[in-house]
């Protein structure tokens, strides 16, 4: 089973504290071209996918 950097990036964590932050607005545009985030996010199962577009106001990688 593969590990992600994702789950415990630190910029993840500013941007969960402080999303209006530089950092946190940095690692959110980030995520839309990271090859990490997209092997990240679409290995998680359908429904984990679902709650971090709704929670990160993420559309890319829908089917």
């Amino acid at each position: 089973m593969a590990t992600y950097k994702c789950e415990s990036c630190p910029l993840r964590k500013k941007y969960e504290e402080k999303p209006k932050s530089f950092a946190g607005r940095f690692w959110r545009w980030h995520i839309n071209f990271c090859p990490g985030w997209k092997a990240y996010f679409t290995h998680l199962p359908e429904a984990e996918q679902q709650a971090l577009r709704e929670k990160y106001s993420f559309t890319k990688y829908s089917k």
